[in-house]
């Protein structure tokens, strides 16, 4: 298995997001794995600023060489920022997922949210029984 970065101190889905918590801010990116399986990211449609959004709503999309993957929020909130830098350079998530690849940052209303998350140490855990899983079928 490559060694994919997975900082700690940040949470993660299973959908290969990365949440960082500020406060009552939530800044929400895709991680090295995730942006390593889409390959080279060429467009990212960006939320609106001000939207409220649910755990669970698209607020994103994302589309590679490969696939577009829509982006599903892993909290509820509303949206204060997004990542301006992605119209003109959508590959930061390629080369900087966690620092200047983020998406979007939102005002959370829900802080219980962050129970159905994982932290680094379980995410990579995830994460390798994910690649186990691939490795898998493509022996079959």
């Amino acid at each position: 298995m490559k060694d994919y970065i997975i900082p700690e101190g940040l949470y993660y889905t299973k959908e290969h997001l990365w949440v960082k918590v500020e406060g009552k801010n939530a800044t929400v990116g895709i991680t090295d794995f995730g942006q390593f399986q889409l390959g080279d990211v060429v467009f990212v449609e960006l939320p609106k600023v001000n939207t409220s959004i649910e755990s669970g709503d698209k607020v994103a999309t994302v589309e590679s060489i490969k696939a577009a993957i829509d982006v599903f929020s892993p909290l509820t909130g509303k949206i204060v920022n997004v990542n301006t830098d992605l119209n003109d350079d959508p590959q930061l998530i390629n080369t900087d997922p966690y620092t200047d690849g983020w998406i979007y940052e939102l005002e959370m209303s829900d802080i219980s949210e962050m129970e159905d998350l994982m932290i680094a140490e379980d995410y990579k855990t995830y994460i390798e029984e994910e690649d186990t899983e691939e490795d898998d079928e493509e022996e079959e």
